[in-house]
């Protein structure tokens, strides 16, 4: 359950922020007539993503086991992907995405109340999308049997809504770095489960081999059915008697992926671009005749 949850609260936190730097964008520049095609966008980017998790959910269940256990591991293996880039993606971009929404907003604004719709409907629409197909990936992952997965994200969702409104009225104040930093982290290691958890559906579904081949099996020492079982299925998607593929695929994941997160980032991904205009209150120093002379002249 805190597996999903942290989903629910890291992609949900993600949309919260982009519909924050909209509306306040459009109040701070007293445009508020288009406050209505822009909550239309968002409107219509909600009602995809549940149309996309409910096709998911209910659209899988009439094929036969094989073609859904290989529909499963193909959907957790690109729902890992996604997710994978979306983490370096927020990690690189973060400081300018709130400069790159209100550019596109400007520019929305002079093509009138459809641009907005769609500017709207692209920015929430893609984190949507991405936590439907992640969070159906994940739920199937944890083979619970409860209702507790789906509890745990709409959880997170709801703390995201709650930290996104007290961020917009400026009750709240945390570094998103960091934040963003420690739940990517740990979301990395939520798909690693995710992804291991595909590959078993592929080998279910005899699209790979190995099914019988069992790296280890400590089912007599963590059953699944036991408290601590559950606990760790819930958060790493944790599986008693994985095959020797499972593992091997978990641990490169694992290991190439936090290597690379936890670099430090190049000097060129820190600079702010040079390009597009100067922040309001900031001028371009022009530099000095004098201090224009070369030394000696």
């Amino acid at each position: 359950m805190f597996g999903n949850y942290l989903i629910g609260l890291r992609e949900g936190l993600e949309a919260s922020l982009v519909v924050c730097i909209l509306v306040a964008y459009l109040v701070k520049t007293k445009r508020r007539d288009a406050l209505k095609p822009v909550w239309a966008g968002i409107g219509v980017a909600c009602a995809i993503s549940l149309a996309f998790g409910a096709v998911l959910e209910f659209g899988s269940q009439e094929l036969t086991f094989e073609a859904q256990e290989l529909l499963g591991g193909t959907l957790s293996i690109i729902a890992v992907g996604l997710v994978t880039w979306m983490v370096f993606w927020m990690r690189r971009t973060a400081r300018h995405l709130k400069a790159d929404l209100h550019g596109k907003l400007d520019a929305a604004l002079q093509m009138g109340a459809g641009a907005l719709v769609a500017t709207a409907l692209l920015a929430v629409g893609r984190e949507g999308l991405e936590t439907a197909l992640f969070v159906w990936a994940s739920v199937r992952a944890s083979g619970e049997g409860t209702s507790a997965p789906l509890i745990g994200v709409l959880l997170g969702i709801a703390t995201a809504i709650v930290l996104g409104y007290l961020f917009y009225r400026g009750a709240l104040e945390i570094n998103l770095a960091k934040f963003f930093t420690w739940t990517g982290g740990m979301l990395v290691i939520v798909a690693a489960g995710v992804l291991a958890y595909g590959v078993h559906d592929l080998q279910e579904a005899r699209f790979l081999g190995g099914l019988a081949d069992k790296a280890f099996d400590i089912s007599d020492t963590i059953p699944p059915d036991s408290w601590y079982g559950t606990l760790l299925k819930g958060v790493f998607n944790f599986q008693p008697d994985p095959t020797v593929l499972q593992v091997v695929v978990w641990s490169l994941y694992l290991m190439v992926t936090m290597s690379f997160f936890l670099a430090p980032q190049r000097p060129s991904a820190l600079k702010t671009p040079s390009t597009g205009p100067t922040p309001v209150g900031e001028r371009t120093q022009t530099p000095s005749r004098a201090s224009q002379k070369r030394p000696g002249a």
